[in-house]
């Protein structure tokens, strides 16, 4: 894989919305098998159908790149998503660190696996659920 790859990847997720998921062509490969903690998806049509759900309940969702990592066909990425949905936390902003794990073939994206910690995405800013989360988080670490 080369480093122009890792990049394109980068760029896309920089600048993807709900108006250009054409650009998931440029990046995955046809017979992408996708998955985060939430949801599992296989095929290009899939994934496009999967991001076009979360843009179209989103108010705004951000990458910013942390650090990366490649070698041979695989690349790891270190990321903080921001983003801000109209029945969380009052629409405000929420910010999660994950990662994601890519496998390349040729110069597209065969395998991408996402890491990160649900609870801080969604079940904290749910309102009761929120506060029952927090609770147990609480509890656990005393």
């Amino acid at each position: 894989m080369e480093k122009a790859t890792l990049d394109r990847f980068i760029n896309v997720y920089q600048t993807l919305n709900k108006d250009n998921l054409q650009l998931l062509d440029d990046i995955y490969h046809p017979d992408i098998q996708f998955a985060d903690p939430l949801h599992a998806v296989n095929g290009l049509e899939a994934l496009r159908d999967y991001f076009k759900n979360l843009y179209a309940n989103v108010i705004s969702c951000e990458f910013v790149i942390e650090n990366t990592y490649s070698k041979e066909e695989n690349a790891f990425i270190y990321w903080t998503m921001q983003y801000r949905h109209p029945k969380l936390k009052k629409g405000q902003a929420i910010s999660v660190e994950g990662h994601s794990r890519l496998k390349f073939n040729d110069d597209k994206i065969i395998e991408h696996r996402d890491y990160f910690d649900v609870g801080a995405m969604l079940y904290r800013h749910i309102p009761v659920l929120g506060s029952a989360v927090k609770f147990i988080d609480r509890r656990a670490s005393a």
